[in-house]
Order: C-alpha cells, then sequence, then structure tokens
C-alpha cells in the first residue's frame, strides 16, 4: 500500500506491507522504492516494511534547496517519530547506507543492514583532482570568451560527455545534492553504532568496493561481512536467491 507523509513541508512517500517489527528501507541515488521491491518481498515475512522514496526520487518531489546528508536523516528521523516506529530495523543501500549509518549512530535501532553502502569517502587520484580543477579553469574561461548564454550551453555539453550517469540524468538541484553528499565522508559516526550491524557487499562492486565495507566493519563495533563473488553494486540483484538467504538469517536471528 503507498502512502504518503508530511514533515517540516516535505513529503515523502512510501510503501507499507507486512506487520510487526518495523523494518525501513533506503534506496540508492537514482532509484526508488520499486528497485527495493525484491527485499521488501523477503523482509515483509518478519516484520512490518516501509520502502520509501527519498525526495527527488519517485513520487517524493525534490527538495526545496540543496539537501545533505544530514537533512535526509533528519527526514527519516521524522517519519519513524510521526509513525511511532519503535526500534526499527534500518536497511540502506548505496546512498540509503550513508542515511542508515547516520540515523543508527544516534537513535535506538534493533539491527543495522548495510548493502553496498556509501559513506566512506571516495580515495581521489591525482588525475581526479586534474580533471576537477581543469574543469573549473575552464568554465572562468568559456565565461569570459563566450558570455553567460553560450557558454553556459557549452560547460552543460562537457558535463554530459565527462560526468557520471547519476550526475548527467539529475536537475541542477539534485546535481548539487549529489555533489555534496558523495563528499560526506561517515567514519566519524561508525564507532557510534551500537546495534548489530551486516554488511552485504559485492565484492566486484566499483562504486563502493569491497574495501569500504572492510572498513565500516572495522569501525562499527558489532559488524559482520558479507560478500559475493561476481556480483556487483547490486549486489542484492545479483545474486537474489543468496542474498534472500542471508537476510532471511539476519532477520530470524
Amino acid at each position: 500500500m503507498t502512502e504518503v507523509i508530511e514533515i517540516d513541508g516535505a513529503k515523502l512517500h512510501y510503501t507499507r506491507q507486512g506487520e510487526g517489527q518495523p523494518i525501513v528501507l533506503m534506496h540508492g541515488w537514482g532509484c526508488d522504492n520499486s528497485t527495493m521491491a525484491s527485499i521488501a518481498a523477503v523482509a515483509k515475512n518478519y516484520g512490518e516494511v516501509f520502502n520509501v522514496d527519498f525526495p527527488g526520487f519517485g513520487a517524493s518531489p525534490e527538495p526545496s534547496e540543496v539537501w545533505g546528508v544530514e537533512d535526509y536523516t533528519k527526514l527519516i528521523e521524522g517519519m519513524v517519530r510521526k509513525l511511532g516506529l519503535k526500534n526499527p530495523v534500518m536497511l540502506g543501500h548505496s546512498f540509503g547506507g550513508r542515511v542508515g549509518l547516520l540515523y543508527s549512530s544516534r537513535n535506538p535501532v534493533k539491527k543495522l543492514i548495510l548493502v553496498d553502502a556509501a559513506g566512506v569517502k571516495p580515495r581521489r587520484s591525482l588525475g581526479y583532482y586534474l580533471k576537477v580543477y581543469s574543469f573549473k579553469l575552464s568554465k572562468k574561461l568559456m565565461y569570459m570568451l563566450y558570455g553567460k548564454e553560450k557558454a553556459e550551453k557549452k560547460i552543460e555539453e562537457r558535463r554530459k560527455k565527462s560526468a557520471s550517469s547519476d550526475y548527467a540524468k539529475a536537475t541542477p538541484r539534485m546535481r548539487a545534492i549529489l555533489s555534496k553528499v558523495v563528499n560526506e565522508d561517515l567514519k566519524h559516526v561508525m564507532p557510534s553504532i551500537s546495534a548489530p550491524t551486516l554488511l552485504i557487499w559485492g565484492e566486484n562492486d566499483t562504486a563502493t568496493p569491497l574495501q569500504d565495507a572492510k572498513i565500516m566493519e572495522r569501525l562499527i563495533p558489532d559488524a559482520g561481512l558479507v560478500s559475493f563473488p561476481g556480483c556487483g553494486h547490486f549486489s542484492f540483484l545479483d545474486n537474489p536467491a543468496q542474498f534472500a538467504a542471508v537476510l532471511k538469517s539476519f532477520l530470524a536471528s
């Protein structure tokens, strides 16, 4: 069943199914709650599943200003509080893992499940920084040479050619949000997470490498890691049977 809740002026759409222990599912960047449908189908047998559309994705309108992980986390905190969910299980994939990390570091949580989760700031090569700063310099030169309107068209064309698919498909505001959240490092909150934590990862994940999971396993006090060979950033879709088996075991324990 699809529902909507308003928290501090932001409308959050979500689906609800099952009953019992509250389980909150949080999707990754560029996705929506339909991406998590296979997880919800398993989790609903172990509790009441709240599968959210983050603002800017699915049916939830994008934020009215540039948000960071803190803002998305406050929204989930507001939802949990308003719906009266007690000690929920939090499950986040990719970007949803960022929110799960921050939420669980400062709120009562029964269990935390991080699936190919973001939260460790990517290591940047010298080539990356050269690319970024050369792009900034070329922007200034374009404005000087072509004027504002023509320069912005050329800059947009260059962005589409060089940017990630997530960035290229996003609206200007969601691009600004992506640029902000992708650089937020959450290692400092990980030692504050007391809930039993399950890390599920694809060993071939290039978006959030397995090394990130090992850092989380080391920093989160009660964490365990399960990795799937041959799987990428969407390990729950690459190997649904094994993922379901691991998830069932953790939720039932």
